[in-house]
């Protein structure tokens, strides 16, 4: 059932992606931007729900937050002719991966602790 939902979203991304238009260059720092801020987000929204402490109201307003704070970084670096927005990528690409790490720790954890159980079992 789960391929079935991503083949079908893949095809709905690719006839979107085909006819969509084409973003120029002057706005493509903002929306790389934003899509690393909304990135940092949803991991930590993962890694959150992995420590049982996730709360949607902090989610929504981190990842709104994130993404509006990273554009107008983006908008004062311009204006100052400064790239300020490296910062803001640097912070939110640590953060991603400190994240990922804490959700691959999780993950093999689990698998780990399967393998042992059935290992014990088969004993």
């Amino acid at each position: 059932m789960i391929y079935i939902a991503i083949i079908i979203g893949c095809i709905i991304g690719a006839l979107i992606g085909m006819n969509a238009p084409v973003i120029s260059y002057t706005y493509s720092s903002y929306l790389s931007i934003a899509i690393i801020a909304a990135l940092d987000t949803v991991f930590g929204g993962i890694s959150s729900v992995i420590k049982k402490n996730f709360d949607l109201k902090i989610f929504l307003s981190g990842f709104f937050g994130n993404a509006i704070l990273s554009m107008a970084l983006t908008y004062l670096g311009e204006k100052l002719n400064v790239d300020i927005y490296l910062a803001a990528i640097f912070v939110f690409v640590w953060r991603m991966f400190n994240n990922l790490g804490i959700i691959r720790r999780y993950y093999i954890e689990k698998w780990t602790n399967k393998v042992q159980t059935k290992l014990k079992e088969n004993k």
